[in-house]
């Protein structure tokens, strides 16, 4: 069979979580099934690292699709006119959008509905978008794939869809992320810290990662303690974070405060293995991988007590309010003071890790297809009598 794929969010040095789940898994299953052809459908010229294997072919499709003005065109009608001609037999959409009137069987996956809940995180015209048609590619979805149980008791609550036609495929992350040797860390801390101990935050700056109430707890640790440590927030701004700057300004702290902007994998590997802990504390998350690239390098893990997290970090993380700064500092400072707190939530860490993986991910992901594909099968039988 032939299936399409929407991989226009492959873009070499620009891949971002979505990216690694479309890269993780279908580098696996291309690999794992010659029996079928792939269709990679891209929206700018892409680079042949992402032609994973001989049974793929790839097409670019204009425009570049990155407004909601041209999201609309390119999936409504550059993509659909595409399809039709090429009569795929399944479509597939790893950043959950649909093209509406196409007739074939689609998997949008849907990772979590954070402009549902969280509206005012992003600017307007793009929660407008995604609250208009992402209801739509739910109801027109043959089957709904998301990342956690949580999300998929959240998209059949909020879209009203049965949730049998919901499977959940957990994200893994990278092994890439291991544990740092001792010199490494020493290098590490040198080139970003002057050598001082830190927590860490790694990801993007977006308002529901809680960015300010965590600058907050920190600048309370630091004057409950007098400690010496830093903070450093390892990622780029996405959209607006309201008031980051101005509260950045107005911190006694400030310059503890290490803000490295995008950083390569390599780099940011070593950012995290190398600190005392990942200071994980969002408002909402529909799975959160960065817990797991620090549980697999060896570090203790401080986390939020809501939406999907307590499913993916089990016990092995230091849980808080994320409404409650007052909680975070808490916790900073028992990581900070408490050794064998470290050492009991690193050993847990490494066991919840292995939990996931991107094979079991992959293998996951196919097992959706293949009920798809099945579903398909038996209609041609049917026609044919």
């Amino acid at each position: 069979m032939l299936i399409a794929v929407n991989t226009r969010l492959l873009i070499k040095n620009r891949i971002d979580g979505t990216g690694w789940f479309i890269i993780e898994t279908l580098k696996r299953i291309t690999r794992d099934h010659p029996e079928h052809d792939f269709l990679f459908l891209f929206d700018r010229q892409f680079s042949k690292d992402f032609i994973f294997s001989d049974n793929i072919t790839a097409r670019i499709i204009r425009p570049q699709a990155r407004h909601p003005f041209l999201w609309y065109w390119w999936f409504e009608f550059s993509l659909t006119l595409a399809l039709k001609k090429l009569k795929p037999d399944i479509f597939i959409s790893p950043d959950g959008f649909l093209p509406l009137s196409i007739k074939i069987p689609c998997i949008p996956v849907i990772h979590d509905l954070n402009f549902f809940h969280r509206p005012n995180d992003l600017p307007r015209i793009v929660r407008n978008y995604y609250n208009k048609f992402f209801p739509k590619f739910a109801e027109k979805a043959t089957r709904i794939i998301t990342v956690s149980e949580y999300s998929r008791k959240d998209i059949a609550k909020c879209y009203g869809i049965d949730p049998v036609i919901i499977d959940v495929v957990y994200n893994g992350a990278n092994e890439i992320f291991k544990p740092a040797l001792e010199i490494e860390k020493k290098e590490t801390k040198k080139r970003f810290t002057s050598g001082k101990d830190y927590f860490v935050y790694a990801g993007s700056l977006h308002p529901r990662k809680n960015i300010s109430s965590l600058l907050q707890a920190f600048e309370d640790f630091k004057k409950e303690t007098g400690s010496d440590m830093k903070l450093m927030l390892a990622g780029e701004t996405l959209f607006t974070t309201p008031g980051l700057k101005k509260k950045l300004k107005h911190l006694d702290y400030r310059n503890d405060i290490i803000l490295t902007g995008k950083v390569s994998y390599e780099d940011m590997r070593l950012i995290i293995s190398s600190a005392m802990a990942m200071t994980f504390v969002s408002h909402y998350e529909g799975f959160g991988i960065p817990i797991l690239e620090s549980m697999q390098c060896g570090i203790p893990v401080i986390a939020s007590d809501i939406t999907s997290i307590p499913e993916v970090a089990g016990n092995a993380v230091l849980y808080i309010n994320p409404s409650n700064p007052e909680t975070i500092t808490s916790a900073m400072k028992e990581i900070y003071t408490d050794a064998k707190l470290r050492e009991n939530l690193i050993e847990k860490g490494f066991v919840q890790s292995r939990k996931f993986s991107w094979d079991k991910t992959a293998k996951a992901l196919w097992e959706s297809i293949e009920k798809v594909l099945r579903g398909e099968k038996l209609k041609e039988r049917e026609k044919r009598r």
